[in-house]
């Protein structure tokens, strides 16, 4: 019987994530060697703190401080450190070094994706991040192999858990975003400081992350219109459910033409009402999805945990057991499918429907100005809901208006609004919300 080779590997952070990585590859060696066709040995791990408390008992004599060292005898290496800087550094150093890299580094591939993918390229060595996005859901592979004979024309992506919990929270309890942001924080699916989450960042690196992979071109974080969650309210989520919809962030990259008849990509993040049959609005809790649109295969939906320490280590495995057997069998590493260059393109050139909220004048006349007003934009209005209220302390009656539109350009959507504050009729207008899936 033939002696396997062995793989030194090169572990940078031991947080949750990391932690699992450790005890996989020393509880499943054998396991691991029989499908990489080599024997995966942890080599060390590299941390700030070698006497930190972790969840997973592992051997002392692995931690080391010294990362530089630890890369530079690796035959792989995994990142898990998260952020830019030592991060960056050290991938920079293994690749230079001819060892393959794994991460689950969303916001250095969405920054500095294409300067890590070149190293990559010049070394002939793999650079792989499947645990960027959405944990253990196997999205990223797919779209790079199993539809790289196709060509995706849309992906709509329930991508951060945090978010999709609070407004899960929202449209199951009634609650408002301040109560449901503290459970997510009391259940450990949101940090103290949940800015990157609820605002959107975290879902807007991992959108430019499927976008450059779908349409075969680098898209980094600054193409991204992001938008979060913190301004959706409980009236929103109450008006979209009792209108037949969910408000979910999504984040989306599709293929338009703009009105000057160039084409490109849309890459955004942003709040959306989605209809409730819709296979996305049935994703709960902090549980992930991504729906994609393909020429010829159609509508996929991949559904799986979106984060945690052992279903992001899944991923992670997967793409070290995969970057192995390359080592091992020989042969080009298999890097980026940038083809072509699909410019980026703003959020005004997007088609999408709108759901507008406003706080109207009760009087004759008032639906009827607004109707014109929309017609005079080109925007066409689908349904339109009125609900009478009366303050209570003067005893003067408004209108609630709900209006969801037909599809039309983001410009045009965006100019209506404006133009619709200015009527004198109007007291104010209490949320624009965007519509997908109708």
């Amino acid at each position: 019987m033939t002696e396997l080779r062995t793989l030194k590997v090169a572990l940078l952070g031991c947080g949750n994530v990391g932690a699992q990585v450790a005890r996989i590859l020393l509880e499943d060696a054998d396991a691991l060697a029989a499908r990489a066709g080599a024997r995966l040995q942890l080599s060390g791990i590299a941390v700030r703190n070698v006497n930190a408390h972790r969840d997973v008992e592992l051997p002392q004599e692995l931690f080391t401080t010294d990362a530089e060292t630890l890369v530079k005898d690796a035959d792989l290496v995994i990142e898990l450190m998260g952020g830019i800087e030592p991060a960056r550094t050290l991938i920079l150093a293994a690749l230079r070094n001819g060892a393959c890299v794994v991460t689950g580094n969303k916001a250095l591939l969405a920054q500095d994706g294409p300067t890590l993918y070149e190293e990559a390229d010049k070394a002939g060595v793999q650079l792989s991040y499947e645990a960027a996005v959405a944990g253990a859901i196997p999205i990223l592979r797919p779209i790079r192999d199993s539809l790289s004979g196709d060509r995706i024309t849309r992906v709509l992506g329930i991508v951060n858990g945090t978010t999709n919990f609070i407004l899960d929270q929202m449209d199951s309890t009634g609650a408002q975003f301040a109560d449901a942001l503290a459970e997510a924080q009391r259940l450990g699916y949101a940090e103290a400081d949940p800015t990157a989450d609820v605002e959107g960042h975290d879902a807007a690196a991992k959108a430019a992350i499927l976008a450059s992979l779908s349409f075969h071109t680098r898209f980094a974080l600054e193409n991204v219109h992001c938008e979060g969650i913190s301004s959706v309210t409980a009236s929103d989520i109450a008006a979209a459910k009792d209108a037949g919809f969910v408000i979910k962030l999504l984040a989306i990259a599709e293929k338009l033409t703009d009105a000057e008849g160039k084409e490109g990509v849309s890459v955004r993040v942003h709040p959306t009402l989605l209809p409730r049959e819709h296979p996305l609005a049935a994703v709960r809790g902090a549980f992930n999805a991504v729906f994609i649109e393909a020429e010829n295969a159609g509508e996929l939906m991949f559904y799986g945990q979106g984060a945690g320490g052992t279903p992001t280590a899944s991923a992670v495995m997967g793409d070290l057991v995969s970057a192995a057997r390359r080592l091992v069998l020989g042969g080009p590493q298999r890097t980026e499918t940038t083809t072509g260059h699909v410019p980026a393109l703003p959020i005004e050139a997007a088609t999408t429907s709108y759901y507008i909220g406003l706080d109207v004048a009760d009087q004759p006349g008032v639906l009827a100005r607004i109707a014109h007003l929309f017609a005079e934009h080109g925007v066409s209005i689908e349904i339109m809901r009125q609900t009478i209220h009366r303050d209570a302390a003067s005893n003067v009656e408004s209108a609630e208006l709900r209006i969801v539109t037909h599809r039309a350009s983001e410009a045009a959507l965006a100019a209506t609004v404006e133009a619709v504050k200015g009527l004198d009729v109007i007291n104010s207008v209490t949320s624009v919300l965007r519509v997908e899936g109708v």
